[in-house]
């Protein structure tokens, strides 16, 4: 099974090597990986072993996060190496000076794998959420280096669960520990026999909260929506921006702020509020942003600080390509909206049925519980608490993972 399952790698990476030729993320990945070796021997040439953290791209990086950050503060003489599969992770946080090292993940074949923990030597490894490479785990565990999966979730739905996952299951006996975010994710992986799980939540929580607890202002964003109600919509694509055009003309005494989810489409997303006045952060100099409607947020990094200065946020990403991050805006204690596509997203269904957030398929839906919360003061007031409270309740998973990882790490 093994070997089918690197073969597959093999015919995997045949793909991205076309896709690398009209595809420039494709393009990222495949020259983000040339001499790669080369550069992780010349990194760790006489250092000591670090602690690996590996992410697939930027969210679960968020999750990993304040890990990286706790052991930097409890162990400053430890090293930490954070790897990327994607270069949408890679590419945003090469530069970021909390890790130690920053690589890409070289492609999971055998050879590969050894040659990567001949060079790092890591005394300990861990992966984030869904990241299951098994080659690597098989020589993780051949090496008798500890490797744990923080924040992971599953669903009865998932291979793992499946018998055409059972040798995939299999594999997964041999982590230090998992830590769950929810008793469904322990049970199923009880049901399989895995025991050495943990119930403690998601890091996200710890992340966006210290952001939250930092006194900051943005003084565009109050320019910007001087007296107005504001919707900050975060991580959009094309059905996201069409709704939210279409809302935005049936109100009155609100502006919004939009921050597509790729750069690239900002002027697509522009057509989309084509009626309104828009200015885009890139070119908003010596602008009077209080005459604007529309403030297209075309930058990297401010998303999560902008979301404090909203009365209402839409998270993106639910109509088609999967919901990205609702806790950096929960935090805030504001009501949140997406589409219809949010089931695998554990703090998203449960803050739906706790009633702090609302799932919408049509812009009518979305209008009508606004002009809700415009009529209705207390339904407003009690959504915001909802959220607020939510957050705070499942704060501390940082804390439970690291008091049981640091007995790893020499």
């Amino acid at each position: 099974m093994r070997l089918l399952y690197t073969i597959g790698i093999f015919f995997y990476r045949i793909a991205i090597a076309i896709a690398a030729l009209f595809q420039k993320k494709a393009r990222l990945w495949q020259q983000g990986r040339k001499g790669e070796f080369a550069r992780l021997s010349a990194a760790f040439a006489g250092q000591p072993r670090p602690v690996w953290v590996h992410s697939a791209s930027l969210g679960e990086y968020e999750q990993a996060r304040p890990l990286i950050e706790r052991i930097k503060k409890e162990r400053p003489d430890v090293k930490v190496l954070a790897t990327f599969f994607s270069p949408s992770g890679y590419e945003v946080r090469k530069n970021d000076t909390l890790p130690d090292y920053v690589f890409y993940l070289p492609m999971d074949f055998p050879r590969n794998v050894r040659r990567f923990l001949d060079i790092v030597n890591p005394q300990a490894a861990v992966f984030v959420k869904y990241e299951y490479w098994y080659n690597y785990l098989i020589e993780l565990k051949n090496r008798k280096i500890p490797f744990y999966h923080i924040c992971a979730i599953f669903r009865p739905t998932q291979y793992l669960f499946k018998p055409v996952g059972r040798w995939f299951a299999s594999q997964l006996h041999h982590s230090s520990g998992f830590f769950v975010q929810n008793e469904a994710s322990a049970r199923l992986l009880e049901g399989i026999g895995i025991r050495q799980c943990v119930v403690c939540g998601d890091t996200r929580f710890d992340r966006v909260h210290a952001i939250a607890s930092q006194p900051y202002t943005l003084d565009f964003v109050e320019a910007f929506r001087g007296n107005s109600r504001l919707v900050v919509a975060g991580s959009t694509w094309a059905p996201d921006e069409q709704v939210l055009a279409t809302v935005l003309s049936h109100l009155q005494g609100y502006k919004m702020i939009v921050a597509p989810h790729e750069l690239h489409r900002t002027e697509e997303t522009v057509q989309f509020f084509s009626n309104f006045k828009v200015v885009k952060y890139s070119e908003m100099e010596g602008k009077n942003l209080a005459e604007y409607d529309v403030l297209l947020l075309n930058t990297i990094g401010l998303l999560s600080k902008v979301y404090k200065y909203s009365t209402l946020s839409y998270v993106g990403g639910a109509f088609k390509t999967g919901l990205h991050n609702i806790l950096e805006a929960a935090v805030f204690g504001v009501p949140l909206f997406f589409g219809p596509e949010y089931w695998k997203f554990n703090e998203a269904v449960e803050l739906v049925q706790q009633k702090g957030a609302f799932s919408i398929r049509t812009p009518e839906e979305m209008e009508g519980i606004v002009r809700r919360f415009d009529e209705e003061p207390d339904f407003y007031d009690k959504t915001c608490a909802i959220c607020r409270q939510y957050v705070e309740a499942n704060i501390g998973a940082c804390d439970r993972i690291y008091n049981i990882i640091k007995n790893s790490i020499q």
